[in-house]
């Protein structure tokens, strides 16, 4: 084809209608040849049908079948004349980036429209045909663009304005007539928009997905941040131990104290793992979010649809929502004591309670009393820290948080998480109950007190018997009668402990917690007895540096 383009001229194959390259070139029956469109469009005003050139007269319109080998040289001439006008232009372009006429010989004029059928840039001066002409104005014209070759079908040498869905591919019309026929074909502004808005699909998510990583990095600097805080704490009771027995515990304690810093430091060192891991998939999906938005700002629906199957899919990422980056410390410090039980005996017991109430202290809370929540024979102090019984019933509304069925009354402060700590005089009563009660606890008729009744609490009776408030009713045993008790709540490891502050002693533990809602500290003062029991509950103000 190219020895057949260096013989032949390029005026050989122009239309003498329209004066330019044949498009889809016909032979009518005189020898002549025309493009399809100009002939037609002849003969629409011309009647009856005759030869433009030989004037010979036919009596009917003639059948016109494209002539396939003058339209292929064609198309080969037109390539040649692109590539001519491109060389020439490449020299003169003042601009770079900038699509020039390919028709203008001295001075370079910008383009103001590239045309599909003839592959030529035209100037607004050289336009003028296109807009005038007929035939021409049946061909595709788009904004300038270089590269007219790309857009060309290389089989059968006409624009690529359609896509087959099918084997995902911009095709030209002839292609759905011969090796795409029976595929999906639809045009490339349809396939355009499909492709597009599916890109903001996948854009969205990898953004979701970075905005999760980032957040779980946050998560586990939380979680370092708490580690060295009960890194620190549990060495500050341990200290605390270790120095009132210094005799005996001076390598218990370095012991105890590397442990811990070990720990941390093993749950630093993992941390820093997983922060390096989600910092290079964040790499990794920013990344790909630029190549996204990249091609996402690529208004050129055939560049954007040639280049979209190039588009990879985002890279695989571990799925970080069952990770935790969190240890307890819990159990260090008794490992330690309990090397040293024999020698410290009760001793040893006692400096434990007091470190461990010490410990618990830390996270003590300023509790005070709901008025919209107590019993209508309850009296409150203005301040909100103390509560006792009353025989007669004040003229107070009801509400949904009001309880009715039992002298309680619940703090206002809930918690959903973390540890807390308060403490509860009980000096002078001879009956009471304490604990902390989830949220959805029943408040307006009778029920076991009972932790599968979202419930945790201990009592008091005045026959210096003890009970833990659960299905078994246990009985506790204590040596002396607590004036001031503590209450500590650890919610996530599910521990609810009572503690006789004074002497220092642990009164009783709830363990396996499994708490599912707000919790709230919960008190009830019990009957009065007719003055005997009229001692109120009073919340003490904690100072956690005691």
């Amino acid at each position: 084809m190219a020895a057949v383009s260096s013989v032949l001229s390029e005026d050989q194959f122009l239309c003498s209608i329209c004066l330019e390259v044949f498009t889809d070139p016909v032979t009518i029956p005189c020898g002549h040849n025309f493009c399809k469109s100009c002939i037609t469009e002849h003969w629409k005003v011309n009647f009856p049908c005759q030869c433009p050139l030989c004037k010979e007269l036919f009596g009917q319109n003639p059948a016109l079948r494209v002539n396939t080998f003058i339209s292929e040289i064609a198309a080969q001439v037109r390539l040649s004349v692109r590539e001519e006008t491109s060389s020439s232009s490449e020299e003169q372009r003042p601009n770079v980036g900038e699509v020039l006429c390919d028709y203008c010989t001295d001075t370079k004029l910008k383009a103001l429209k590239s045309c599909l059928d003839c592959l030529i840039s035209y100037c607004e001066t050289h336009l003028e045909p296109h807009q005038r002409i007929p035939a021409l104005k049946r061909h595709e014209l788009i904004d300038p663009v270089e590269n007219l070759e790309g857009r060309i079908c290389k089989t059968h040498v006409r624009p690529l304005e359609r896509f087959c869905t099918t084997d995902q591919k911009c095709v030209c019309r002839f292609c759905t007539e011969s090796e795409h026929k029976g595929h999906s074909i639809v045009s490339l502004k349809e396939e355009f928009e499909t492709k597009k808005a599916g890109l903001g699909t996948m854009e969205f998510k990898v953004q979701e997905r970075i905005k999760e990583r980032q957040l779980k990095i946050e998560e586990i600097k939380q979680c370092i941040k708490i580690s060295k805080e009960d890194a620190d704490q549990e060495t500050a009771v341990g200290m605390l131990i270790f120095t009132a027995l210094i005799r005996y515990v001076e390598e218990g304690l370095a012991q105890l104290i590397d442990n811990i810093h070990e720990k941390h430091k093993t749950t630093e060192k993992q941390a820093e793992g997983f922060i390096k891991e989600l910092e290079e998939e964040i790499a990794e999906l920013r990344k790909k979010s630029s190549e996204i938005e990249l091609l996402s700002c690529n208004k050129d629906q055939l560049q954007f649809l040639q280049n979209f199957p190039l588009l990879k899919p985002a890279p695989p990422t571990k799925d970080w929502t069952r990770v935790r980056v969190c240890t307890t410390y819990e159990g260090s410090l008794r490992t330690a004591l309990a090397q040293l039980e024999e020698i410290l005996s009760k001793e040893m017991k006692m400096l434990s309670a007091d470190a461990e109430i010490k410990r618990c202290k830390l996270y003590s809370v300023d509790v005070t009393l709901d008025p919209e929540t107590a019993h209508p024979k309850l009296i409150l102090s203005d301040d909100g820290k103390q509560v006792c019984h009353s025989d007669v019933s004040q003229n107070i509304p009801d509400n949904p948080k009001r309880i009715l069925s039992y002298f309680g009354v619940l703090g206002k402060q809930s918690f959903s998480s973390g540890r807390f700590y308060y403490e509860v005089q009980v000096e002078g009563k001879t009956d009471w109950v304490l604990g902390v009660a989830e949220e959805s606890i029943n408040r307006k008729t009778a029920f076991e007190f009972a932790p599968r009744n979202g419930i945790w609490t201990v009592c008091y009776r005045d026959d210096h018997e003890y009970k833990v408030l659960d299905d078994s009713h246990i009985r506790l045993y204590l040596k002396s009668v607590p004036k001031k008790v503590g209450v500590f709540v650890d919610y996530e490891e599910g521990l609810v402990s009572f503690y006789d502050v004074d002497v220092p002693g642990l009164i009783y533990s709830f363990t396996g917690c499994n708490f599912t809602e707000k919790v709230y500290p919960i008190f009830n003062p019990k009957n009065n007895s007719t003055g005997k029991n009229s001692a109120p509950l009073v919340i003490c103000l904690n100072d956690h540096t005691d």
